[in-house]
Parts: C-alpha cells; sequence; structure tokens
C-alpha cells in the first residue's frame, strides 16, 4: 500500500505542476499584449541567450551534419540511389535534426540560465517586493524571456540548418567521394518548402515550452538556494520530455498533412 500511495502522490503532484505550467503558459499569452512591452528586458535577454547557445550550437551542428552525411550516405550507396543523398541529408537536417539541435542547447543552456536567475530573485524576496509594488513579474520578467527564447530558437534553428547542410555536403563530397553537382541538384528531389516551415514552427515551439517551463521552474524554487538548484536541473529534464513528445506529435501531424514529395 506504501507503494501504490507513492505512485498516486507522484502522479497527483505530476498533474497539479502541469496544470500549473499550463496555466503560467495562458498568463504569459495574455501578459504579452499588456503594455508597456518591456523592450529592454527582450533586447537583453535575447542577447545573453544567444551568447550563450551560439558557439555550442554551431560547434554540435558541424559533427551532427557529417553523422548524417555519412550515415545517409553509406546506406543510400548501399541501395544504388547515392544521387539522392543531398536530398535525404537535407531532409533528415532541416526536419528534424535542426529543430532537435536548437531545441536542446535552448533548454540546455538558455533554460538552465532562466530558471536560475528567477530561482535567485524568488529567493530573495524580489518577485514578492514586485507583487506589492503592484509590478506583474510574469509580464515584466517572464514573458520577454520567453518571447526571447522563441527569437533566438527560430534564428539557431536557421544556423543548425546551414551549418548541418554544409558539413554534410563537405564529408559526402570530401569523404565519400560524392558528386558535388549530384548532391546539389537532389535538393529538390525529396525536399520542399513546407519542410523548412515546419522546422521553424518547431523552433518557436520548443522555445515557448523552454521558456515557460524554465519560468516556472524559477518561479517556484522549494528550500533555499538549494532548491533553485533542483529547480534548474528538473527544468531541464522536464523540458527535455516535453520537446522530445511535441516533435512526435508534430511530425505525426504535418506528415498526415503535407504528403512526401513525389508520393
Amino acid at each position: 500500500t506504501r507503494g501504490v500511495d507513492r505512485i498516486a502522490r507522484a502522479g497527483e503532484g505530476a498533474l497539479a505542476q502541469t496544470g500549473n505550467i499550463v496555466q503560467l503558459f495562458v498568463d504569459v499569452a495574455r501578459q504579452t499584449f499588456v503594455r508597456p512591452f518591456q523592450w529592454r528586458e527582450f533586447i537583453q535577454q535575447a542577447w545573453f541567450i544567444a551568447s550563450v547557445t551560439i558557439l555550442p550550437t554551431a560547434l554540435i551542428a558541424i559533427p551532427f551534419g557529417a553523422i548524417v552525411s555519412l550515415q545517409t550516405g553509406s546506406l543510400i550507396k548501399q541501395l544504388g540511389a547515392e544521387s539522392y543523398t543531398g536530398a535525404a541529408s537535407v531532409l533528415v537536417v532541416i526536419q528534424q535534426g535542426s529543430p532537435l539541435v536548437t531545441s536542446l542547447l535552448i533548454a540546455g543552456a538558455a533554460g538552465s540560465a532562466v530558471a536560475a536567475d528567477l530561482g535567485s530573485r524568488t529567493i530573495r524576496e524580489e518577485i514578492d517586493a514586485m507583487e506589492v509594488l503592484g509590478i506583474n513579474p510574469i509580464q515584466r520578467l517572464v514573458v520577454p524571456r520567453v518571447l526571447a527564447m522563441v527569437l533566438v530558437a527560430i534564428l539557431l534553428n536557421g544556423l543548425v540548418a546551414v551549418v548541418g547542410i554544409g558539413g554534410g555536403y563537405f564529408f559526402n563530397v570530401v569523404v565519400q567521394g560524392g558528386t558535388p553537382g549530384a548532391y546539389l541538384a537532389s535538393f529538390g528531389a525529396l525536399a520542399q518548402l513546407p519542410d523548412l516551415w515546419i522546422s521553424l514552427v518547431k523552433a518557436a515551439i520548443f522555445g515557448v515550452i523552454a521558456g515557460v517551463v524554465a519560468s516556472y521552474k524559477g518561479l517556484t524554487p522549494k528550500g533555499g538556494p538549494k532548491g533553485v538548484g533542483d529547480a534548474v536541473n528538473q527544468s531541464v529534464v522536464i523540458t527535455f520530455l516535453l520537446l522530445f513528445l511535441a516533435n512526435l506529435i508534430i511530425t505525426a501531424v504535418y506528415l498526415q498533412i503535407v504528403p512526401p514529395k513525389g508520393s
């Protein structure tokens, strides 16, 4: 019975936390349109998030593009369809790779920084002081951070796509001895414009999820400074789980709505 009680309590806690995160998302959506918009905070947060994520993202994108190119190139060569190597690499990088790499960096680097910042403000009672002064902390602090993460996620998604495709081209042509013209010409064989749009939509949604979860954990730490560290770890883990689940759902819906090219 103790085990059952623990499972029941854990389930209740998870449901309550899910409801609180959804409520914070609704509050953020409402407060986004409240004036005045905190432009200075937004620009500062966007610059900070970009500064902590842009270099790791670029460094991850290069080997990622290389792995995709080497793996798909080897498989396609076995199937005797070398002319589609470029198209397959582009599809994998744009549709799945770049949004996921972006989401991991946004959640791991930017999300943890946001959770730590808001958590330290919470335990110093800055959030309570703002509420006493009649300042809405969600409109003042959370909204600029969430929107900044969305903007940086979209920009990083484009960076990962460009660097990943470039790395894939290099490794396919130089390492595997592929034909440059065939690699470039096959881009339009399987890839299509909606693939790029869904990649940008995924990045924006991932930015919202990472921003809201990090902000929620930062606003609700328990147990002083140690609680802030726990909140940061929990925000990263929860964000990772939600991002992969969201990616699965979005991809499934997209493949039902937009048929693959040539089908």
